[in-house]
Formats: structure tokens, C-alpha cells, sequence
């Protein structure tokens, strides 16, 4: 008899769980709470091993058809000198597409891998024993209950799992903007000047993802529509860029989710519910396409759900762990650091990144070879 899985929330990490255990036979059903599928418009970073990841569950060959290739990511101070660079090669890549396109293409891999997706299902809460509760009292009793219902997760929160919420000093305003001849095609450039950052990247042939990120008490830098003439008289190299911008993005603040255990019972937490972390290092969204599919791993090779998920988590825990510490205190150089002693965060940083542990810290995950991944 097939096992059942029940999944809260059609998000990314809902949604590529759900693929990854209907490939393996399960029969899987995702509860969405909006009327439709839909997808914020901005681009996303899909590192090495978030690809792999993808690739195993038969999403990235759409995922990243009309998407950029990275060649570099080059992070420069407010003088436009070089903090430090990164090149990507043929075994350690970076894609970058429009998150709509990444996200019609998961939907599109769970729908031929049979996965049913039910919208306006509203979820209040689940049961250890594997049980999830509709907010009309609907109780739905599975071999495996998935929370995917974000950093604000109302099942995380109904079984107590929280550990800490943490909100960061700064936040982010992401966003499209149309793609011109001459502009750079391969590269990334993160600028810095003092605690603001101007992340652009390209994303396809029609768009580029610009990000802006600054401290909370940065009222201009925060505001929506983009305050496009105090971003220019930032970064002048970039007014171009920015004049583009019409009056879409929105703020949001950075924030950290650690929770004192992923699953109770048979219920299991994945995505920003278990891990939410700032975007600096791009790794959220790949942490939670590795994790989706060890974990989907994890549980079809056991009949007992329950250790298979506290062995999983012991697997998988240290790495994403890692990955949010040096996200966070990457952040924390950027929006700490005194202004007034710029360029010796300049000098420090070409120190650092030069050094062959702190590469490999900084590299961990997008280097990490996903569970079923042969390579």
C-alpha cells in the first residue's frame, strides 16, 4: 500500500519535497492557502547544489531554460575596488532565473510526478502522531506530514518547535528591472558604501534582479517605491540601472528561524519553517532543495518514519546550521561595520576571503553534493 503525505504550503521547499517523495511512491497531496499558484517577481541564485538538487527531481532543465549563466561574482567597495571575486566553473556553477520561471517549474515537476495541489486549503495545524488540521476542523491522517508554511509557520509554532525568531538590522527590496543592449550579461556585482548594498544581477535575455539591502532605520533606503535619488547618489555607477526601476518590490525584513528540533513525531518541518535565514549568501532556497530530497531519501528507505526523521536532521542539521551562521554574520560586516572605517573593511576583507578555510567556509554548501547524487 502506498505511504501518504500530507504538505503544508506550495511554496518552493513544499513543492520539491512533494516531487521528491512522489518519485519515490508516496502519494502526496499540497495544501496552498492562496486561490492560485503564484510566485513574487525577482530573480534567484541557484548555486551547484541546488541545481543537483533540482536535477533529481527532474525540475532544472525548465528551471533555468531561459536563465543567466554566471561567470563571477564580484563584490566591490564604494570606491569600485575589489573586496573579493568569485568564478564558477563547469562542476561548481551558478544559474540565476526568474524566480516565477524556477516556481512554474517545480509546480509543473510535481504535477507529472503525480502530486495533487489543493488551493485555498487553509492549514491550522498538525499532529505528531500524522495528522494535519484544516482550519474548518478537516483532519487528514498521513504516513508523513510536511510543514512548508514558511518562517512564520503556524504548525512549528502549534507543536512548540520554535527555538528562537531572530530580526536582523537590516532588510531587503527585490525586484526586476528590464534587461538593455550593453548591459553586463555574466557577472554579479555586489556593491558596498557603508551600510547600504546594491546587488545587480543578471537573470535572463528580457530582465535583470536588482537588490537593495540597508539597516531598518534607513527610512529612504527602506521606503516603496524605491527612492531611486537617494539609491543613485549611493551608487552613481549604477543610476542607470536604477532609473529603471518602476514601482513594484516590497521590504522585507531579514530574519533567522532555529527551531529546538525539525520534526515531532511524524510531522517534519522543511524550508524557511525550519531554517529561514538572510538571502546573503543565496543559500536559502538550495538548502531547502538539498534538504528536500535526503529527506525524501530518508523516509522511503525506512517503515519507520519517526527515527528516519531525527536521522535525517542529524545529517543534514550542521551544514545548514553553518550555512545560516556565515549568512548572518556576512550580513552583520555590512551593517555593523562603522562607516567611517570603510576602507579598513575593504583591506580586511581581500585578507579573508583569501584565505583557503575561509573560501571553504564560505563555499560549503554550494560544494556539497546532494543525497542520491551520484557525481
Amino acid at each position: 500500500m502506498r505511504r501518504t503525505a500530507e504538505v503544508a504550503g506550495a511554496g518552493l521547499g513544499g513543492l520539491a519535497v512533494a516531487t521528491a517523495l512522489a518519485l519515490r511512491g508516496w502519494q502526496v497531496r499540497v495544501h496552498e492557502r492562496a486561490t492560485e499558484l503564484r510566485m513574487f517577481g525577482a530573480g534567484i541564485w541557484l548555486w551547484e547544489n541546488g541545481l543537483r538538487s533540482l536535477r533529481l527531481i527532474g525540475a532544472d532543465e525548465q528551471a533555468i531554460r531561459g536563465a543567466t549563466r554566471i561567470k563571477e561574482w564580484a563584490v566591490v567597495d564604494q570606491h569600485g575596488h575589489d573586496m573579493f571575486r568569485r568564478g564558477f566553473t563547469d562542476d561548481d556553477k551558478m544559474v540565476l532565473p526568474v524566480r516565477a520561471d524556477l516556481y512554474q517549474a517545480l509546480i509543473d515537476a510535481a504535477r507529472s510526478a503525480g502530486v495533487e495541489i489543493v488551493t485555498e486549503s487553509l492549514v491550522a495545524d498538525a499532529e505528531p502522531e500524522g495528522v494535519l488540521v484544516l482550519a474548518d476542523g478537516t483532519r487528514l491522517p498521513a504516513d508523513l506530514v510536511v510543514a512548508a508554511d514558511g518562517a512564520y509557520s503556524r504548525i512549528r509554532e502549534s507543536l512548540q518547535l520554535t527555538d528562537k525568531i531572530s530580526y536582523l538590522r537590516e532588510g531587503y527590496i527585490r525586484l526586476l528591472v528590464p534587461r538593455k543592449p550593453g548591459d553586463e550579461a555574466s557577472v554579479i556585482t555586489e556593491a558596498w558604501h557603508g551600510s547600504r548594498r546594491l546587488l545587480y544581477c543578471p537573470s535572463s535575455d528580457e530582465q535583470h534582479y536588482v537588490a537593495f539591502s540597508c539597516p531598518v532605520d534607513d527610512r529612504r533606503g527602506r521606503s516603496v517605491p524605491v527612492d531611486k535619488d537617494s539609491w543613485a547618489e549611493t551608487f552613481p555607477t549604477f543610476s542607470e540601472i536604477i532609473d529603471r526601476i518602476g514601482e513594484d518590490g516590497r521590504w522585507d525584513r531579514g530574519m533567522t528561524v532555529r527551531c529546538r528540533a525539525w520534526s515531532e513525531g511524524k510531522v517534519v518541518l522543511v524550508g524557511d519553517a525550519a531554517h529561514a535565514q538572510a538571502p546573503n549568501l543565496g543559500q536559502g532556497a538550495n538548502m531547502t532543495f538539498t534538504n528536500a530530497v535526503s529527506l525524501a531519501a530518508a523516509v522511503s528507505g525506512d517503515r519507520d518514519v519517526v527515527p528516519a526523521l531525527r536521522a535525517w536532521e542529524d545529517r543534514e542539521r550542521a551544514l545548514t546550521d553553518h550555512v545560516q551562521r556565515w549568512s548572518h554574520g556576512y550580513g552583520w560586516i555590512v551593517s555593523m561595520w562603522p562607516e567611517h572605517l570603510s576602507d579598513s573593511r575593504t583591506k580586511f576583507l581581500q585578507f579573508a576571503t583569501a584565505i583557503p578555510w575561509v573560501d571553504k567556509q564560505l563555499n560549503r554548501a554550494a560544494r556539497h553534493l546532494p543525497v542520491g547524487d551520484a557525481s
